[in-house]
């Protein structure tokens, strides 16, 4: 006899084994991955450590620069007139005085405004001549022509005071009598018409006069500001100097207020430097620095803060404060210490490279003990290329790392070993 026999009943079907399974898989993954992730204990040797104790001592508040020396004064080069470079004088590096031909040009236009000007200018020198011989003529008729009539009045008076006798005489009739008074009388009229009308003339040929001679005077002076204009053509030195470039050559057109090179003037020299930014409401002009050079320390002067920023830094202008190195040359590099504040007391650290993963908030501080090293925040306030100022949260005499943090910054405490 065949015996039945039973099934046996899961709590959970097989069917979701699989499921159940992979499940416990990825939670068991997420687990493990955040135990990882929560580990805050490091072990690090101490040789790769770079541990520095706190002190308290004088703040130093300065920061380094490499600076070069520059002439105190370049004066560019920039031709007046436009032209074609005919001869190059000097060469770069060349000692010019002021007023020495540096390059001559050659402008074939100008030449020929300087002809149109000149043959302007003698047409109206004839005409001007011509007029006033027109006008002389004139002047001198007008003049024989009042005489006339000034004699004519003298005639015609004495006329008229015969005829005034002779009528007073009963000589004459009366109409003889006044006919010669009316004469005169005409005469005297004619002649003070004219008398005014060669004043008006006069007046008249003195304005054209003035106002030709004008124009003659204007003319002469465009004659020579184009004359001027030619002589400009060469090229000169605008100061005492140096020639520091000089970027032409034979044949090349020069256009009017191009720059074809500088004159770097040597009576002085000032020293130029680049900025961090970080520096920039700090750095203001009158701020001292100082250099070594020879054996010799000399100071400088921040003359000039230039306001633009680029690439992250601005630039600055000094001028020595008393003497200067005797070998100075244009272009020398000079690594100069700024000063941007009176040294104080201050707690300080060396600076190192944890700097850059912390950005100052935070550092590892060793136990007393010197065998774990615990992250504190703290915070940073001035540096100088030496030395890190800490306002809070540091003691003098504890130990700090100030080595890179890149393999344990995520860690809060390290383990140093031996």
């Amino acid at each position: 006899m065949d015996r039945k026999i039973e099934r046996k009943q899961f709590l959970i079907p097989t069917r979701y084994w699989l499921w159940i399974a992979a499940a416990a898989v990825f939670l068991g993954l997420i687990v493990w991955l955040a135990a990882g992730s929560y580990t805050t204990v490091m072990k690090v040797d101490r040789a790769d450590l770079h541990i520095r104790p706190v002190a308290k001592g004088e703040f130093n508040d300065y920061i380094a620069l490499d600076a070069h020396v520059a002439p105190i004064q370049v004066v560019q080069i920039s031709p007046e007139e436009g032209g074609i470079v005919q001869e190059r004088v000097v060469e770069e590096g060349a000692r010019v005085r002021k007023g020495d031909v540096l390059v001559r040009l050659s402008n074939a236009n100008l030449n020929l405004q300087i002809l149109n000007a000149e043959s302007e200018l003698a047409e109206k020198q004839n005409m001007l001549r011509n007029t006033q011989i027109s006008m002389e003529q004139d002047r001198l008729n007008n003049s024989y022509e009042e005489l006339q009539l000034s004699q004519d009045v003298v005639a015609k008076r004495r006329h008229w005071m015969r005829q005034e006798k002779l009528f007073a005489e009963r000589l004459i009739p009366q109409e003889d009598w006044l006919r010669a008074r009316e004469d005169y009388e005409l005469a005297v009229k004619k002649h003070q018409l004219v008398r005014e009308r060669l004043h008006k003339d006069s007046l008249l040929r003195q304005s054209q006069t003035e106002q030709m001679e004008d124009n003659l005077a204007a003319m002469q002076r465009n004659v020579l500001l184009v004359r001027e204009r030619k002589e400009r053509l060469e090229v000169r030195a605008q100061i005492d100097g140096e020639v520091g470039l000089l970027d032409v050559e034979l044949g090349q057109s020069v256009a009017a207020g191009g720059k074809i090179g500088v004159v770097n003037d040597l009576s002085d020299f000032k020293v130029e430097a680049m900025v961090d930014e970080h520096y920039i409401d700090r750095v203001v002009s009158g701020l001292t620095a100082r250099f070594q050079q020879g054996g010799s320390v000399f100071g400088l002067r921040l003359r000039k803060v230039f306001p633009e920023v680029r690439n992250g830094r601005f630039r600055v202008d000094f001028t020595f404060d008393g003497n200067k190195p005797a070998n100075i040359r244009t272009g020398q590099t000079y690594y100069i210490d700024l000063q941007l504040g009176e040294p104080k007391q201050a707690v300080i650290i060396p600076k190192g490279t944890f700097y850059s993963a912390t950005g100052g908030n935070w550092i590892f501080v060793l136990d007393k003990e010197g065998k774990k090293a615990y992250r504190r925040q703290i915070r940073i306030g001035r540096q100088n290329p030496e030395h890190y100022e800490v306002t809070e949260g540091l003691e003098p005499g504890e130990q700090v790392i100030v080595s890179g943090y890149e393999a344990f910054k995520e860690m809060e405490t390290i383990v140093i070993k031996d």
